[in-house]
């Protein structure tokens, strides 16, 4: 299945692949920049994962820029296309048909309509089957997400990985990546009992339902017992995955609006997702990448890896990553 030949004979795999599965490979600095290198196209037939972009920073309470990450993740991501994802040692565009869907598109003047534009373009892929992982964006657009999906699966059980908990009480109609979760849980759209927030780097007592993993907790316990805590919390229902990179150290991804020191590596990062084989994921995002505050796209880098581990993660059963384990 895999195309991977001498990338300097081919190349724009985005536009000229003839099959979806398998790697392409392609100079890193040219080329048509889908992430991955995948085909863009609007047809869902036989797709499993429809990536798409959600430039939309208007709901910042610091620093914006990230309208400009979805491109800056699509241009790391050609760092990563070249045959098996490390740490786990497949490829997973063998096992998964993804595709690049492209932006989601609005108008910045009409900003009260944005949330509803983000809902409806996301809605025909959860109606056609496909799980999406968008790629934002500020962490606001978790919110319109997870309303198209809970329309499809009921109240989603969420698994949210952040420096900050983005559940502080706010009036109804206001539009802020610090309260949609709050909202969600009000709301109904997320099923707070079987929800789990991991790594808070601020402080709010009222946890409305959630169970809240807080830095100190997930650097002291370690990762196996935060993916115990994550897989005995969720279980086997619907399961959305929102990872805003500020979850990560500073010192590891500067370039997001709001970073909080104390935070995760990149290689803690991909432990944590590599040990969530088989949970029913239908849904999933990276948001928070600025590239106005990055260094060398090692935000960028990270946000793709992450995307990177996310389809790696739904692509392999629980006994993948047991049996890899038990053989290091």
């Amino acid at each position: 299945m895999n195309e991977n030949y001498s990338c300097y004979g081919h190349g724009d795999a985005a536009f000229l692949r003839e099959s979806p599965y398998g790697t392409i490979s392609e100079p890193t600095y040219s080329g048509a920049l889908s992430f991955m290198r995948r085909k863009y196209t609007r047809n869902l037939e036989g797709v499993d994962v429809a990536v798409l972009g959600i430039p939309y920073d208007l709901a910042v309470s610091n620093r914006p820029g990230t309208r400009f990450g979805p491109r800056a993740v699509r241009s790391a991501s050609t760092n990563l296309c070249f045959g098996q994802a490390w740490p786990w040692y497949f490829d997973p565009f063998d096992r998964l048909h993804v595709i690049d869907y492209g932006d989601c598109v609005f108008d910045p003047g009409l900003p009260d309509k944005i949330p509803e534009e983000i809902e409806a373009f996301v809605t025909p892929i959860y109606q056609q089957g496909v799980i999406p992982l968008s790629i934002g964006g500020d962490h606001f657009i978790t919110f319109p997400l997870l309303k198209a999906a809970a329309k499809q699966h009921g109240p989603i059980s969420l698994i949210h990985f952040d420096a900050h908990c983005d559940t502080w009480e706010d009036e109804p109609d206001r539009i802020d990546h610090g309260t949609m979760f709050y909202h969600a849980a009000r709301l109904g759209i997320t099923a707070p009992e079987r929800s789990i927030q991991l790594g808070m780097r601020t402080t709010n007592h009222k946890t409305h339902g959630y169970t809240v993993k807080s830095a100190e907790w997930l650097h002291q316990e370690g990762t196996e017992a935060t993916i115990d805590a994550i897989r005995s919390t969720v279980g086997d229902s619907p399961c959305y995955i929102t990872f805003d990179v500020d979850f990560l150290d500073p010192s590891v991804a500067p370039g997001t609006g709001t970073p909080v020191c104390g935070g995760f590596s990149m290689y803690q990062a991909i432990e944590i997702l590599k040990g969530l084989g088989g949970l029913n994921v239908i849904g999933m995002d990276v948001v928070e990448v600025s590239p106005p505050y990055d260094h060398a796209e090692m935000t960028a880098l990270a946000g793709a890896t992450l995307a990177q581990n996310l389809l790696c993660l739904i692509s392999a059963e629980r006994k993948d990553v047991l049996n890899h384990n038990k053989e290091k």
